[in-house]
């Protein structure tokens, strides 16, 4: 079974997520979704997200896309590499944090892991700093 694993904050869950969830998937057979913690998205852009953790994991477990939906770790943002082990890893075509330690974390961890830069989906219209209201 070829497991890929996707993270993201799905801060109101929209069109542009759900194509990027959809577009994952092709590249495995199961597919792990990781919701952002909210002291993660706070250190990351600055800001709580409108909707809490819990509510964000909820929304994107009803979407029904993912076979796992799970919160990440806010201390180690890699731990849940080591604890799903996937063969894939996507983000999508905006992401940027954590990828650059990705290859030595990797490493650590001692995966071989393909990574894969997946395609935007109208991002004129569909982002969340655009959708900023759920």
């Amino acid at each position: 079974m070829k497991k890929v694993l996707v993270a993201g904050v799905f801060d109101c869950l929209h069109l542009g997520h759900l194509d990027f969830l959809r577009q994952a998937k092709k590249y495995g057979d199961y597919l792990v979704a990781v919701v952002a913690k909210d002291k993660t998205v706070k250190k990351i852009k600055g800001r709580f997200p409108s909707k809490n953790e819990e509510e964000r994991l909820k929304e994107l477990k009803r979407a029904n896309i993912a076979d796992e939906v799970k919160l990440g770790y806010s201390e180690n943002p890699y731990k849940i590499i080591a604890e799903v082990r996937p063969d894939v890893i996507c983000f999508g075509y905006d992401q940027e944090i954590f990828i650059r330690e990705l290859p030595k974390e990797l490493k650590k961890m001692r995966l071989k892991v393909k990574t894969y830069r997946l395609k935007p989906y109208h991002p004129e219209k569909y982002h969340s700093s655009i959708i900023n209201k759920c």
